[in-house]
């Protein structure tokens, strides 16, 4: 059991000092002074100093590594234990990429067994790139009713020279399978869908929702923030109910305007569209550069702690309220995925909790469903074969 004394906590809300009471894999109390009388083994801690906020929840991560688009030797590293925990991601949804070939679902399920066993919570998402999804079982359907793990569809891709160039009547066929799916097995059956560079841009999303019965919160279009035009797809795509992820790795470093936290204030700020929004890191996914041509020139690797340093930019840098910044990192992929008891600090809810300083937002401790991983800023725990 774990007992943080007197720590400033933010639910996400603010909800001033309180003392946090953690038994098992969950939050037993939140209150003023909690007796500790009754359990002289328990773990306690000052959190005088401290800030109290919700695990991240980082909806798009390559277990396995992304990339292979420049060939063999660009396949990106499976991602480790401390990726994740260093970076205060207690909760990941794994997904496969461009190569849904010589990466199955079946390694990728694997991977997520393996990081559950060592601390952490995850969820996947069934398919890759490719139209239609390969998929575990028979139909999207199955994959979402027979496996707990499987909460949606992804990442299918749309205007990208790597996509599978689905036809419209195909994305519906997706979209439809992967609602039925999701309403039988009471998940969120949500499609992650990848937007590259292309032309067309959320185009394809728009025809979708305005040609079919299938609302637009059934997606959940990724790297939003590739370009001007893409976001301003995105705020009329939210503002239409729809929902968008903004990826805190992939920001051009050349244009401060298109990181997540700016656009977050600057686009998403209106009454209602904060609640529409989540950051995701695209860990471990490749990041390829490619010329006007479309011929690979480079590439880089998605780091969860993108969404640490979102978070500390969007307070500091941008001053935005802690509640404001925590949103798209808490409460909304919590519920837009419909991961119950997540995203949240409430008597309940999983004992997924991260400690800042008050001071400066430099991450102290990492709680992952009620274990202490990292602590002081070390790492209290590793994976299996980690160094």
């Amino acid at each position: 059991m774990i007992l943080i004394k007197e720590v400033e906590t933010y639910s996400p809300r603010p909800e001033g000092a309180l003392d946090i009471l953690c038994g098992g894999q969950t939050i037993l109390a939140m209150g003023k002074n909690l007796c500790t009388g009754r359990f002289p083994e328990m773990t306690v801690l000052d959190g005088k100093e401290l800030l109290a906020v919700p695990g991240f929840i980082d909806s798009h991560v390559h277990f396995l590594g992304g990339g292979g688009e420049g060939g063999y030797t660009t396949r990106a590293p499976e991602i480790r234990l401390t990726d994740l925990t260093m970076a205060g991601v207690t909760t990941a949804v794994g997904c496969l990429g461009t190569d849904g070939f010589t990466r199955s679902l079946q390694s990728l399920m694997a991977k997520s067994y393996a990081l559950d066993s060592e601390g952490v919570s995850t969820f996947l998402y069934t398919g890759s790139y490719q139209v239609p999804p390969r998929t575990l079982f028979n139909t999207i359907e199955e994959d979402l009713l027979m496996i707990e793990k499987i909460i949606g569809v992804g990442e299918i891709a749309i205007s990208d020279h790597r996509s599978s160039q689905p036809t419209l009547e195909e994305l519906k066929k997706v979209a439809s399978s992967a609602r039925v799916g999701g309403m039988l097995s009471g998940k969120a059956g949500i499609v992650n869908i990848h937007v590259g560079g292309g032309k067309e841009g959320l185009v394809p999303l728009f025809d979708l929702a305005a040609g079919s019965d299938i609302p637009g919160d059934q997606f959940l279009p990724t790297h939003i923030n590739r370009s001007h035009k893409l976001a301003a797809q995105g705020k009329e795509w939210a503002l239409q109910g729809g929902f968008v992820d903004l990826t805190a790795s992939a920001s051009p470093a050349s244009d401060e305007a298109l990181r997540p936290a700016r656009l977050f204030k600057e686009l998403f700020s209106e009454k209602g569209l904060s609640s529409r929004v989540t950051y995701s890191s695209d860990g471990q996914g490749s990041i390829p550069r490619f010329d006007e041509a479309g011929h690979f020139t480079g590439l880089g690797v998605g780091s969860c702690l993108s969404l640490l340093e979102e978070f500390r930019y969007s307070a500091l840098s941008l001053g935005l309220p802690l509640e404001e910044a925590l949103l798209p990192l808490t409460s909304n992929p919590a519920r837009i995925l419909h991961l119950r008891d997540k995203g949240e600090i409430r008597a309940g809810a999983h004992a997924d909790l991260l400690l800042f300083s008050r001071s400066d937002l430099e991450l102290r401790t990492v709680i992952a469903r009620g274990v202490m991983a990292v602590a002081d800023g070390t790492p209290l725990i590793r994976g299996m074969f980690e160094v």
